[in-house]
């Protein structure tokens, strides 16, 4: 199983949709609040090379990007194997 993290705030709609999918998917994630831990988004900046925004998906340490991007990536046939699917 892959190690999944996504930052997200309890009322950005483009977490829940992010979340929705890999729950889809069967996938296991770890949701890193950023509503109840503030304090983790300068953590969250420096791993993105300085995005701000929610969510950030990162797979086994590889960022992935926002919603869009994930979204994207499971178009493009990409996310299965990253998922082990």
């Amino acid at each position: 199983m892959p190690k999944i993290e996504i930052y997200t705030t309890s009322i950005c709609p483009f977490c829940h949709a992010a979340k929705k999918l890999l729950n889809q998917k069967g996938a296991s994630f770890s949701e890193i609040s950023l509503t109840e831990e503030p304090h983790l988004r300068e953590r969250m900046v420096d791993r993105t090379n300085g995005r701000r925004s929610v969510p950030q998906i990162f797979i086994d340490d590889a960022h992935i990007g926002g919603c869009d991007d994930l979204y994207a990536l499971d178009a493009k046939g990409g996310l299965d194997p990253l998922l082990g699917s």
